[in-house]
């Protein structure tokens, strides 16, 4: 008898924001804590420009299969990750139409002249079948450090990653112990704000 084959799973997500926000600091997270799961990942990142307020863009694809390319075809990404909301909808073109959700962060960093109206902004990515807004900066305030605001978006998706809590709380640990444990713990409590986040 024929063994059944084991069904592929993948998750294409696409990180997008500004220089300084952590947000590859949020994909290598992400990736290390999919490794400790037993995943295959492959990252591509593009740095617009290394100081603050350049454009940032992480490519993370995890599978329980070989994957072959680091980069997301247009179209496919299962989650996209902004820590600005400009960004979510520079990168729209690549989510899955079908089951893909946005998670942005609601503060605009207004690094170009021409900024649009927030509202509008915001606005435009509630249109989206499934759009999850967070005011990521006022919880990572309360867990006591602003610039945890990326690890509040990750546990507002928490639900949507293939890998456990447990195993994102294991690799905060990890990246952020060097920094001290009032770091590593407000990484943590800015996880679990967002986590606790209900979505309709």
């Amino acid at each position: 008898m024929a063994q059944e084959s084991e069904e592929i799973m993948t998750c294409d997500i696409i990180l997008c924001g500004v220089g300084g926000q952590g947000g590859l600091s949020v994909s290598v997270v992400i990736a290390r804590a999919a490794m400790a799961c037993g995943f295959l990942v492959k990252q591509s990142e593009i740095h617009g420009m290394s100081q603050r307020g350049g454009q940032v863009l992480a490519n993370l694809r995890i599978s329980n299969k070989e994957i072959f390319s680091p980069t997301i075809p247009k179209g496919k990404a299962d989650i996209i990750f902004a820590f600005e909301p400009l960004e979510a909808l520079r990168y729209l073109s690549w989510l899955s139409a079908e089951s893909g959700t946005v998670v942005a962060a609601t503060t605009p960093i207004r690094n170009i002249p021409s900024y649009p109206d927030i509202e509008s902004v915001l606005a435009e990515i509630r249109k989206l079948p499934q759009a999850r807004l967070i005011d990521a900066e006022s919880l990572a305030k309360q867990a006591g450090n602003v610039r945890s605001a990326n690890l509040v978006l990750v546990g507002a998706a928490a639900d949507l990653l293939p890998v456990p809590p447990e195993a994102i709380e294991k690799e905060v640990v990890a990246l952020f112990s060097r920094k001290g444990e009032a770091v590593v713990q407000a990484n943590l409590k800015a996880f679990e704000y967002g986590r606790s986040i209900q979505h309709g």
